[in-house]
């Protein structure tokens, strides 16, 4: 479906609920965020929340609101940036009047009454300047500062800092314009970066330790003894960014977080397609970017046998 129709629903409804994924990330936050900015500047007279868990260190872009499950009545939900159900942050989404999906992941969940789905989009933040473009014209849409801010972080975080292949000639042009715009990049780029002691040391383990098998694999595992090691929470360590894509020779590579019930993996390549191997370990995502769980080490390793193929073969 198009935008527009996006547009006309935003137009029509009084109150409109923001949500996005749970384990948020700064593309998460800022199509959340930036969304809803936009609106309420174009609409001062309409009620606009963004509901969600919180996550502290992306609290320099925003706060979430705590609303009552009242407010869900009659209202507009719109999902940014979540590719399944599952992912949903705040299962309240479910009781308002409509709901919206925009999003840049691969379409396997087609939920909700509105479907805004670009794989092509290098993040979601990407899709809702866009929006903001095309309703610009059509129904006077208005961009602040602090709404540029949000959605130029948001391009950032799910480009890595533009030097991911999702960065296109497109993101580049709406970056200048948002530059354009007068926004502080280089304190979004300090606080996206920014990296607790803990984690940065955390980062130091996963570098020395990785494995480097034949194929081009990378491995990385962080065990519950090692979280206790350097007294960091499965939280606080999923934010260690160890890019092992620097390493020569490497070509895709997965980062195992063992917490009390799963293990989390982050999957990433340098060209080797890993987003169905994800779907096959409880996970999805991009092509080249991906995230799975696992339940036990015997299921990591079957991952990593997985993995260790695909190299081969690429």
């Amino acid at each position: 479906m198009s935008l527009e129709r996006i547009l006309d629903d935003i137009n029509c409804f009084n109150t409109i609920i923001i949500h996005r994924h749970t384990r948020p990330d700064p593309d998460a936050y800022g199509s959340q965020g930036g969304l809803a900015e936009i609106i309420k500047n174009t609409f001062p007279e309409k009620e606009v929340y963004v509901v969600g868990e919180e996550d502290e260190t992306l609290h320099f872009m925003m706060r979430m609101d705590q609303i009552e499950d009242s407010k869900y009545s009659n209202a507009l939900i719109i999902v940014c940036d979540t590719a399944n159900v599952e992912r949903i942050s705040d299962r309240r989404y479910k009781t308002g009047t409509k709901l919206v999906k925009i999003d840049h992941h691969p379409n396997d969940d087609k939920y909700g009454d509105v479907l805004y789905v670009d794989t092509s989009a290098s993040s979601t933040s990407e899709i809702i300047y866009e929006l903001y473009k095309i309703g610009k014209e059509s129904h006077g849409l208005k961009i602040n500062k602090k709404a540029a801010e949000l959605i130029f972080a948001g391009i950032v975080g799910d480009t890595g800092r533009f030097l991911f292949p999702s960065s296109t000639r497109k993101t580049f042009e709406i970056a200048a314009e948002l530059v354009g715009l007068g926004i502080d990049f280089p304190s979004i780029y300090n606080n996206i970066y920014k990296s607790s002691e803990k984690v940065t040391r955390l980062n130091g383990y996963i570098l020395q330790n990785f494995e480097l098998h034949i194929s081009g694999m990378g491995v990385g595992k962080v065990t519950k003894e090692t979280l206790r090691q350097f007294n960091i929470s499965p939280e606080e360590a999923s934010n260690a960014t160890s890019n092992l894509g620097e390493v020569v020779g490497i070509k895709a590579w997965a980062i195992f977080l063992e917490e009390e019930d799963k293990i989390r993996v982050r999957l990433r390549s340098k060209g080797p397609v890993i987003n169905k191997l994800a779907s096959q370990f409880n996970g999805g995502g991009h092509p080249l970017a991906s995230g799975a769980v696992v339940y036990n080490w015997d299921e990591a390793n079957k991952l990593i046998e997985y993995l260790d193929n695909i190299c081969l073969n690429n």
